[in-house]
């Protein structure tokens, strides 16, 4: 018997309070059947200084704080000493506006990965050689900025996750797969007016059909 996939997730966020989506619906059916693993680890655990400061003014001058490139190496180190099996594919992944643009492409590729180490960064930024030395990637999610890299890395997860056989159920469900066409439930007929009879939102009749051929090519001109 083939042994299932399974993804391990390891996510460096000063904020671990802000990771609750991943305590619902697919992702914690997910965790609780052993197919992803979420562990979120505390930037400041790794802090050398005495208050667990984990930030510093840029240098050059400017304004806002910057993440420090020692506490986020020590806590790599840690999470790596924690991964027994040295032959497991181990990415660790920086977010930056700067970054490749996430996309399905790449969500695929890190779906075939083990152990996925993500970084987030916060306040003005994390030291440069952060990204220079520690990380194998710098990814961003879109053209806009953000105040962290939670957001992001809750994004990468629930995109990865769902490319893991068993997360979904069943493999029709996957997007890549069916496609994104539009989709409808009951009521067949639904009257946003209750006073006017003649607004009506209806479901396109060839759904209604039962002619799969039909449905099939419906779907397929509307994506």
């Amino acid at each position: 018997m083939t042994k299932k996939q399974k993804i391990n997730f390891y996510i460096l966020s000063l904020f671990p309070e802000s990771f609750s989506y991943f305590n619902t619906s697919i992702l914690k059916r997910a965790q609780e059947n052993n197919l992803i693993k979420i562990q979120i680890i505390n930037p400041r655990d790794f802090s050398l200084n005495k208050h667990k400061k984990v930030d510093n003014k840029p240098y050059g001058g400017g304004v806002g704080m910057v993440m420090e490139v020692e506490p986020i190496y020590r806590a790599i180190n840690f999470i790596k000493s924690k991964i027994k099996n040295s032959n497991k594919k181990t990415k660790v992944i920086v977010f930056s506006p700067r970054g490749k643009k996430f996309d399905q492409k790449i969500a695929q590729r890190f779906s075939k990965i083990d152990n996925l180490i993500l970084i987030c960064g916060h306040y003005e930024g994390i030291d440069e050689r952060v990204k220079k030395y520690i990380a194998d990637e710098e990814i961003s999610i879109g053209d806009y900025i953000l105040s962290g890299g939670e957001i992001p890395a809750m994004v990468v997860v629930d995109a990865v996750s769902r490319l893991i056989p068993g997360v979904l159920g069943k493999i029709e469900s996957l997007e890549e797969i069916k496609g994104s066409y539009p989709v409808y439930t009951r009521p067949e007929k639904f009257y946003p007016n209750k006073k006017n009879k003649k607004i009506v939102w209806q479901v396109p009749k060839t759904l209604l059909s039962g002619n799969h051929k039909k449905i099939k090519e419906w779907r397929k001109s509307k994506i």
